[in-house]
């Protein structure tokens, strides 16, 4: 093998091993991607069952149910669809109707939304910047029965 055969054998032996290399990386990523889904997304193309992903939307107002212990219920909606979420922990202090909110979890078989956290919005005009988006995108910039609800302003 003369000494040109051998450099063109090693760059074809380097571009081999960076190519595998890229295409378990990319792979890699792609397992551990965790999509974020509006609820009308979800239910328009439900994912394959336990994926982990993450739902944004706003909860409906009237729809927290608390059960035994630390459970929790109640529906996420996006201004067009809402989905049932469930929920067993301890809530965000900044959780309340009305307000928006980020869920990480995955959907049943009864197309309800079992979330592993939680996550609250962190002043007055918060929305997740992937459902504000979404809300943008369909169209709607607001939604009136989703409106955060006022609290007493403290005088003194």
């Amino acid at each position: 093998m003369t000494r040109r055969q051998q450099r063109m054998l090693g760059v074809g032996l380097l571009v081999l091993g960076l190519s595998a290399a890229a295409a378990l990386t990319l792979t890699a990523f792609r397992k551990n991607l965790m999509n974020f889904y509006t609820p009308t997304d979800l239910l328009a193309h439900p994912p394959p069952p336990e994926e982990t992903l993450r739902i944004g939307g706003l909860v409906l107002q009237n729809s927290l149910k608390r059960g035994e212990g630390l459970q929790v219920e109640f529906t996420l909606a996006d201004c067009a669809q809402s989905l049932p979420v469930r929920y067993e922990g301890i809530l965000p202090d900044l959780f309340r109707e009305g307000q928006g909110v980020v869920a990480t979890g995955h959907l049943s078989a009864e197309r309800v939304f079992v979330a592993s956290g939680i996550l609250a919005k962190h002043d007055e005009n918060y929305v997740p910047p992937q459902l504000a988006e979404a809300l943008k995108s369909g169209g709607r910039h607001s939604c009136e029965p989703f409106k955060p609800v006022n609290r007493p302003q403290v005088q003194g």
